[in-house]
């Protein structure tokens, strides 16, 4: 497996739509390097940077897309 480390310059637009997220960004990616460090296990294996306005953007899209599914869901009749 590949494993990547991904620094975020620029977002250029976040959108719901259709059940997905859809980001246009300016982004670093380059590869980390491959070699096993039996401390690091259970950590995640790429990594994702953004800056905290772009994290909290993302979040309320988050919420907003969670909030939508939320709406289609069916009520509990008890």
């Amino acid at each position: 497996m590949k494993t990547y480390s991904i620094e975020i310059q620029k977002v250029k637009s976040m959108a719901n739509s259709h059940g997905l997220i859809n980001i246009r960004i300016d982004a670093i990616v380059a590869p980390q390097s491959t070699r096993h460090n039996p401390d690091d296990e259970g950590e995640p294996q790429t990594v994702l940077s953004l800056t905290e306005d772009n994290a909290r953007v993302m979040l309320l899209l988050l919420k907003a897309q969670i909030a939508e599914f939320d709406k289609r869901k069916a009520k509990s009749r008890f």
